[in-house]
C-alpha cells in the first residue's frame, strides 16, 4: 500500500507545481512604440532587432515659401543616407552621410529599459543615445578657404530616450538632449547645449499614424538667430518598410543641426517638405 501510495503523492505534487507556474503571470513587453528607429529628425527609443540591417533614406525638399522660382522649394534638397545594424535585440550602431556641409555621422544605441507589464517591468523604455558628427565642407573666410582642425569640426550628441506607449494607439517621447560643439561659430553661442525635445504617435489606421515632435532650446545658449526644432507629419507602413512624410523647419537631419542650429521660423513658412524611408534586411538570426 504504500509503495502504490508513494507515486500518487509524486504525481498530485507535480501538477500542483504545474498548477502554480500556469497561474504566475509572466512579463509582456510594449512592441513597436514607434514604428521606426526615427521620430523625424530625431531617433526614436526602438532598436534594431538583432541581425538586422537598417537602410535610411532621409531626404529634405528647400522651405515653401522659397516662392515659384524655386517651385516652392522643389529645386533644391538636401540628403543623407544611413545603415543602423542590431548587435543584439537592445544594442545598434549606426553611421550616415548628409549631403548637408557633406557630414559625416555616427552613434551607438542602446535600449536599457523596456517598457512591460508583469514581474520585474518597467511602466516605460528608456533607450540611450550617442553621437558624433564631423562637417567636412570648405569654411569660406572673405572668400577664401579657411583651414579649420578636423576637431573643431566634431559635435557630440547625448540623449536619454524616455517613451511609454499608453495604448495600441497613442505613444510619447521626451529627450532631454546635451550636445557638445567643439567650435562654435558666434561669441553668443556656448560650446555646450541643453535641450529637452518631445514627440508623440498618434495612430490613426493599421497603416498610417500622425507623429509630431519638437525641441526646446535652453535660453541663453545660442544667438537669437536659431529657433526651437518643430515637425509634423505621418507615418505609413507599407509592406518591409516605414514611409515617413513631415513638414519641419530644421534642413538638417542630424542631431548637431536641428537641435542647437535651426533657423527656420514654421510659422513664417520657413517649412521643409521633407521624407524618411527605412527598409529592414535580415542578415542574421534573431
Amino acid at each position: 500500500m504504500l509503495t502504490g501510495a508513494q507515486p500518487l503523492a509524486a504525481q498530485d505534487l507535480l501538477q500542483e507545481l504545474e498548477k502554480q507556474t500556469a497561474a504566475t503571470p509572466k512579463a509582456e513587453y510594449a512592441e513597436a512604440t514607434f514604428k521606426s528607429v526615427r521620430v523625424m529628425n530625431g531617433h526614436s527609443v526602438e532598436t534594431a532587432s538583432k541581425g538586422t540591417l537598417h537602410f535610411l533614406i532621409g531626404h529634405r525638399f528647400g522651405t515653401l515659401n522659397s516662392g515659384a522660382y524655386e517651385f516652392f522649394g522643389l529645386d533644391n534638397a538636401t540628403i543623407r543616407l544611413g545603415l543602423e545594424y542590431g548587435f543584439t535585440r537592445n544594442l545598434t550602431i549606426g553611421i550616415g552621410r548628409s549631403s548637408f556641409q557633406k557630414t559625416y555621422d555616427g552613434f551607438i544605441k542602446y535600449r536599457a529599459i523596456r517598457q512591460g507589464k508583469g514581474p520585474g517591468t518597467m511602466p516605460f523604455t528608456v533607450t540611450l543615445l550617442a553621437t558624433s558628427a564631423i562637417s567636412t565642407q570648405d569654411v569660406l573666410f572673405n572668400g577664401q578657404p579657411e583651414d579649420l582642425p578636423t576637431r573643431g569640426r566634431v559635435t557630440y550628441t547625448y540623449q536619454a530616450l524616455l517613451a511609454r506607449k499608453f495604448s495600441d494607439g497613442f505613444s510619447l517621447q521626451l529627450m532631454p538632449t546635451w550636445v557638445h560643439r567643439n567650435l562654435v561659430q558666434a561669441r553668443r553661442d556656448e560650446n555646450d547645449v541643453l535641450a529637452v525635445g518631445a514627440a508623440a504617435r498618434q495612430k490613426i489606421t493599421k497603416r498610417l499614424a500622425l507623429t509630431a515632435e519638437y525641441y526646446y532650446l535652453l535660453p541663453g545658449q545660442t544667438d537669437d538667430d536659431y529657433r526651437n526644432s518643430l515637425a509634423v507629419g505621418f507615418d505609413i507602413e507599407t509592406g518591409g518598410h516605414v514611409f515617413q512624410l513631415h513638414l519641419t523647419n530644421s534642413q538638417g537631419m542630424v542631431e548637431k543641426f536641428f537641435v542647437p542650429q535651426t533657423t527656420g521660423n514654421f510659422f513664417d513658412g520657413d517649412i521643409y517638405f521633407g521624407f524618411n524611408i527605412s527598409r529592414a534586411f535580415t542578415l542574421g538570426r534573431h
